[in-house]
């Protein structure tokens, strides 16, 4: 409803008065970066605790790290399809929607130029910058990729330390993490005037370009979203899990319902746990391979992030070099590892996808309007990817 009416508000001062439109969208830009700045406040505390939290927490005897090592390989091996795929699949298409290089340019602002020469690093100096020299000076600098990596790695080290030491850790960085999702859940209820902020000043500039293009953009990410589960994970679970098809199809269909109706895989966790059992499947699936996934395992994630980073850099005419798109589809898997469990998690786990990229934060707002029926379709391809892992899986945890 805000979006709807921002672009309402928009179109009508534009073709009504062109100047009280500009005036009405200079009030209303502050608001708008009020909120998405909100957003952002959160990303390093919630990303950096909840990457902390699920990884470090994962050590078990032998056979239990067997199991997870294969389901770690198996799942970032999907998830590295699922978003190159994408990325491949869906940049030729969004080339196709018209924009307005006019319009863009004023979207984009002033220092565009500045931005974008500044945002394109060649490649080798790419993966030399994963590695930061000052992880506290690359948090300050917004440089969200190294700050995983980081992340990533203190907690695989994490995972190595004595128990004391680490289950103290792990209280600080699951508080944290609680913490944070509880402040990003109230900040959320402020969109309708956040999206009505941004949505007024994007449709004076855009016009109805700009609608047309946030209809294209949830037809794509919706399409890719079914297509990455009908080409990806049911030929997963049905081939590597020895399954026909109608077995894998019966064993999602009841994660699927809840997944699509809650809009939260760890609601359908329950309903999970009850395929799987009825299937039969080792207790390790259960216990351990099915809560892993359900925090943080989410293909569907992986393909919403790089469709929402290629449609912002379409929305604000800015072409993406190969290093900015490796950095798309990397780090939108990566940051999939960190997604909330609220609906909408997504959208707000992305801001790191599109600071890598150095694609404007701001277009969070105007996807976040959007992301109901996206969401309901990626939480259920999520669903789906941790069924199909538990499947592939099923034969060697017994």
């Amino acid at each position: 409803m805000g979006l709807a009416a921002g672009f309402v508000v928009g179109l009508a001062l534009a073709a009504i008065n062109p100047s009280t439109a500009d005036k009405v969208g200079t009030v209303l830009s502050p608001v708008g970066t009020v909120f998405v700045n909100l957003i952002r406040m959160t990303v390093i505390p919630l990303v950096v605790s909840m990457l902390i939290a699920s990884i470090g927490s994962r050590r078990s005897s032998e056979a239990l790290g067997r199991v997870g090592a294969r389901a770690a390989v198996l799942a970032v091996a999907l998830l590295v399809v699922a978003a190159v795929g994408t990325v491949v699949i869906a940049r030729p298409i969004f080339e196709r929607i018209r924009i307005d290089p006019a319009a863009a340019l004023a979207l984009r602002g002033p220092d565009a130029a500045t931005r974008l020469s500044a945002g394109a690093p060649t490649l080798s100096q790419w993966f030399v910058d994963l590695v930061p020299q000052n992880v506290f000076k690359a948090a300050a600098d917004g440089t969200m990729l190294t700050v995983i990596v980081f992340a990533v790695l203190f907690a695989l080290a994490l995972a190595r330390v004595s128990d004391p030491t680490r289950g103290a850790v792990l209280a600080v960085a699951e508080g944290v993490a609680d913490a944070m999702q509880r402040l990003v859940t109230a900040i959320l209820t402020l969109a309708p005037f956040g999206v009505f902020a941004l949505a007024v000043p994007l449709a004076t500039k855009l016009g109805l370009a700009a609608a047309g293009a946030v209809l294209a953009y949830i037809a794509v990410v919706v399409a890719l979203t079914v297509f990455a589960a009908a080409a990806l994970l049911y030929p997963t679970g049905i081939i590597l899990g020895a399954m026909s098809p109608a077995a894998f199809a019966s064993l999602c269909a009841p994660a699927q319902a809840v997944a699509f109706a809650a809009r939260s895989s760890l609601a359908a966790l329950p309903a999970m746990v009850e395929s799987v059992e009825r299937a039969k499947m080792p207790p390790m699936i259960v216990g351990f391979i099915l809560p892993l996934a359900a925090s943080v395992f989410r293909v569907g994630g992986a393909v919403a992030m790089s469709v929402g980073a290629l449609f912002l850099a379409r929305l604000y005419g800015i072409p993406l070099t190969p290093a900015q798109l490796a950095s798309v589809a990397f780090t939108s898997v990566l940051a999939s590892f960190a997604v909330p469990g609220i609906p909408g998690g997504s959208i707000i786990a992305m801001v790191p996808v599109l600071t890598a990229a150095n694609l404007p934060i701001e277009g969070v707002g105007i996807l976040l309007a959007v992301d109901t029926i996206p969401d309901m379709f990626r939480t259920t391809c999520n669903a789906t990817g941790m069924l199909a892992l538990a499947s592939a899986l099923r034969k060697g945890s017994y």
